[in-house]
C-alpha cells in the first residue's frame, strides 16, 4: 500500500495523559493558542500581540501547553518556537479538538486576523531588507561554504535523472535556473519581491534561457495545478519564513509523481546578527526538523547531506541538503539513502 494511502490506527492514550491534556486545553486563552498553533510556529511575542495578554501570562499557558504534551517548544539562539504537537496520541488529540472549532466563530475569526497582521509584518520587514540589498544578494552568499561546493552538491543530486521542468520557489536573482537551465525543457521562478524578479530576468536574458521565466507569487499559495513539476528547488529561503512547513507541504503539492523536492539552507548556527539585520526568521535547521517536514507533506526523504566549511574557514556557515520524492510510481533502485 503506499505510503500517502496507509492507514494508522489512532494511538491509545493512558488516563493520566489524557486527563492532563485535556486539562490543559480546558481553558480559553489555551485553546487560542493550539489554533493559532496550529495555523503557524509562533513565539512568546507574536501570541503576546496576538491575544492581547502580558508576555508572562502567555508564557505560563504555552508552558502548561508544552508539560501536556499538546505543544512542542525548540529553542534557536535567543528565540523560542512553539508548534502544535506533532507526535504520539496526544498530538492526535490537539488536532483532533481544533479540527472541531467552528472557522466562523468570532473569536477564532478575530484571532487569525491578527495572526495574519503578525505575518503581514515579517512580510514586509522581509520585503524591505530584499528591496535595500536586492543588488548584494549573491555577495550575502558568501557567508556560507563556497557557492561552488554548494551548487555541486545540488546538481549531483538532481540531475541523476532527466528533469523536464524545474519550479524554483524564493528564486531571487535566478541563480538556480541559470544553473540548472541547460538540462531542463522549461523552469520557473517565484518570488514575492519585485526588486528580485527584475534581477532574476535581467539574468535569464544575459544567459540566453528563453525557456526559464519568473514571476511575482507567494510560495504557500502558488497559482499551479497538482502534479506539474518533475523538481522544486528551495534553495537559502526557509530561514527566512515563518512557517517552513507549510512551504514544503505547497512544493509537495506540485510535484508529479516520482517527483523531487530539493531544499538547501543552513545547518544549525549562532549568527544572532543575521535576524536583526538580515531579517532571519531561523537560525538554521536540524537533519530532522527539514525530513521531518518532507514526510508530513508525503514525500520520502532520500538523500541528507551537510557541506562543512574548510578547516581554515571556520568562520562560515556549514550548509545542508535535503532530497525528498513523491513516493507514487518509486522506482524500486530510487530506495532511502543517507550521505555523511
Amino acid at each position: 500500500m503506499s505510503a500517502l494511502m496507509e492507514v494508522v490506527a489512532p494511538v491509545k492514550l493512558r488516563f493520566e495523559a489524557l486527563n492532563a491534556a485535556l486539562k490543559a486545553a480546558g481553558e480559553a486563552t489555551r485553546l487560542r493558542i493550539l489554533a493559532l498553533l496550529a495555523e503557524a510556529e509562533l513565539t512568546v511575542s507574536d501570541l503576546t500581540a496576538i491575544l492581547r495578554q502580558s508576555q508572562p501570562r502567555i508564557s505560563r499557558h504555552l508552558r502548561l501547553l508544552a508539560d501536556a504534551g499538546l505543544v512542542d517548544r525548540f529553542r534557536e539562539g535567543s528565540w523560542a518556537f512553539f508548534r502544535l504537537a506533532e507526535r504520539d496520541g496526544v498530538a492526535e488529540l490537539a488536532r483532533g479538538l481544533i479540527s472541531q472549532l467552528d472557522p466562523g466563530d468570532t473569536t477564532v475569526v478575530r484571532d487569525r486576523e491578527r495572526l495574519a497582521g503578525v505575518r503581514a509584518q515579517r512580510a514586509d520587514a522581509a520585503q524591505d531588507y530584499f528591496r535595500r540589498h536586492a543588488g548584494e544578494w549573491d555577495r550575502i552568499r558568501k557567508l556560507h561554504v563556497p557557492d561552488e561546493a554548494v551548487e555541486q552538491a545540488m546538481t549531483a543530486a538532481l540531475l541523476d535523472a532527466p528533469i523536464r521542468s524545474l519550479l524554483d520557489l524564493g528564486t531571487g536573482t535566478g541563480r538556480m535556473l541559470e544553473l540548472f537551465g541547460a538540462h531542463i525543457e522549461r523552469g520557473v521562478g517565484f518570488d514575492l519581491s519585485v526588486d528580485m524578479l527584475a534581477l532574476a530576468r535581467a539574468r535569464l536574458d544575459r544567459h540566453g534561457l528563453r525557456h526559464c521565466t519568473v514571476r511575482q507569487g507567494n510560495i504557500y499559495d502558488l497559482a499551479l495545478p497538482n502534479d506539474s513539476f518533475d523538481a522544486v528547488v528551495i534553495h537559502q529561503v526557509l530561514h527566512f519564513l515563518d512557517d517552513g512547513a507549510r512551504a514544503i507541504l505547497e512544493a509537495a503539492r506540485v510535484l508529479r509523481p516520482d517527483g523531487r523536492l530539493l531544499v538547501v539552507d543552513f545547518a544549525p548556527h549562532d549568527l544572532e546578527f543575521l535576524r536583526a539585520e538580515h531579517a532571519h526568521r531561523r537560525l538554521g535547521f536540524t537533519p530532522e526538523t527539514i525530513a521531518q517536514w518532507m514526510k508530513s507533506a508525503g514525500l520520502t526523504v532520500c538523500l541528507h547531506r551537510n557541506l562543512t566549511p574548510a578547516a581554515d574557514e571556520t568562520e562560515k556557515i556549514a550548509v545542508s541538503l535535503w532530497l525528498g520524492r513523491d513516493p507514487r510510481s518509486m522506482r524500486p533502485e530510487l530506495r532511502t539513502r543517507e550521505v555523511a
